[in-house]
C-alpha cells in the first residue's frame, strides 16, 4: 500500500478506504474548543492562532463547548476503532477543555479495560491564570482497540527517542560498577534473576514529557513551520510513532492538519493515511508532502462534508 491522503471527514475516509486497509496506530489531534475560529499566519514571522486583523484565512471553528466536542469525536472515533488492526493504539490529543469528558466516551467505546495510560506533554507555553495555576500541559489519551488486546500493542522500550537520563542521586546510590569498558551500571536480582543495568542506556521514559517544546516557543520561522494553527512539533510525533509502531506499519491521522504525523511515519519507514476535512489543512498538508519530496495516492471521498460548519476541522 502507498502513502494515501483524503480530503474530508474522518468517518467518511474510513468509509471509503479499501476493505484491506488497517491502522497500527492513530494519531487524532481534534480542537480543543478554545472558544474562537482559529486562522493560520499570513506571512513568515507573524503569530500563528487566535483570529487577529493580521491573521490569515481561517483554519477552523474552535467555538464549540466540550460537551459539543465530544458528541462530534464520538462517531468519528467509532470509524477510527473499526479500522484499527489487532494491537493497534489510538493517541487522542487534547487539553483541559474537553480531555475528561473525551476519556469518559472513550471508555465506553473502547471498554474501561481498553485505556494504556496518559501522557502529559508540557511544550513550554500557555495561558497565565488569573485566579489560579496557569495551565501548562495538554494530555494525549491512549487506548487499544479493545480490553483483551492489551498485552499485544507495540511498545518499542528500546528505542532511544523513549529513553531518559537517571537522576544524578540515583546515579550516586546505585550505579558503582563498572564493566570492562568502563561502563557504569547496576545489578538487580529479581525473581532469582541477575539484571543488569547500564547508566548510558537511561531508564524507560515516563509519562510526563517536558523535553519537547511546542512551536510557539520557538520562533516562527523555524524550518518545520507551516503557518497552521496549533501545528504540532515534529519531535512529539517522531517519538509517538517511534514508540507505538514497526517500520512497514500503517500509521493514521485522521485529522492531521499541517501534516506533522505523515511527516514523520514518512520519515521513519511507515506508511501514513492522511485526512481533514479543512480544506486548508488538507492544502497545506500536500505542499509540505511536496516540499519533503513524499509520494503518495489521494484517495475520492464521496460523501464530503468538508464545509459544513457544524462538523470541526482537525489541528495536529
Amino acid at each position: 500500500m502507498s502513502h494515501l491522503v483524503a480530503l474530508g471527514d474522518a468517518a467518511d475516509v474510513c468509509a471509503a478506504l479499501p476493505s484491506e486497509v488497517r491502522f497500527d496506530l492513530v494519531y487524532l489531534d481534534p480542537p480543543f474548543g478554545v472558544g474562537t475560529t482559529m486562522t493560520a499566519r499570513a506571512a513568515p514571522g507573524q503569530a500563528r492562532g487566535r483570529r487577529k486583523p493580521e491573521s490569515g484565512p481561517d483554519a477552523y471553528d474552535d467555538r464549540a463547548s466540550a460537551d459539543v466536542l465530544v458528541e462530534m469525536l464520538a462517531p468519528r472515533l467509532a470509524a477510527v476503532r473499526d479500522r484499527m488492526a489487532e494491537g493497534a493504539t489510538l493517541y487522542l490529543h487534547l487539553d483541559h477543555r474537553a480531555v475528561h469528558e473525551a476519556k469518559v466516551a472513550c471508555d465506553r467505546l473502547f471498554g474501561r479495560g481498553a485505556f494504556l495510560g496518559e501522557i502529559i506533554w508540557a511544550p513550554g507555553n500557555g495561558g497565565r491564570g488569573a485566579r489560579g495555576f496557569s495551565v501548562t500541559h495538554q494530555t494525549i489519551l491512549l487506548y487499544a482497540r479493545a480490553a483483551a488486546e492489551r498485552g499485544r500493542v507495540v511498545y518499542n522500550a528500546a528505542d532511544p527517542m523513549l529513553r531518559e537520563p537517571y537522576a544524578e542521586t540515583s546515579l550516586a546510590m546505585h550505579f558503582k560498577h563498572r564493566d570492562g569498558d568502563g561502563r557504569l551500571y547496576r545489578e538487580r536480582i529479581l525473581g532469582g534473576k541477575v539484571y543488569r543495568y547500564y547508566a548510558d542506556e537511561g531508564r524507560r521514559l515516563g509519562s510526563v514529557w517536558t523535553d519537547i517544546p511546542g512551536m510557539v516557543a520557538n520562533t516562527p520561522l523555524r524550518r518545520e513551520a507551516t503557518g497552521y494553527p496549533t501545528q504540532k512539533p515534529e519531535r512529539l510525533l517522531d517519538r509517538i510513532v517511534r514508540a507505538s509502531s514497526a517500520p512497514g506499519a500503517t500509521v493514521a491521522d485522521l485529522m492531521c492538519g499541517s501534516g506533522t504525523t505523515l511527516v514523520a511515519a514518512a520519515r521513519l519507514g511507515r506508511r501514513f493515511v492522511g485526512g481533514d476535512r479543512s480544506p486548508l489543512a488538507f492544502a497545506t498538508a500536500r505542499e509540505r508532502l511536496a516540499r519533503e519530496g513524499i509520494t503518495y495516492s489521494v484517495i475520492d471521498v464521496p460523501d464530503q462534508r468538508a464545509i459544513q460548519p457544524d462538523v470541526r476541522g482537525g489541528v495536529s
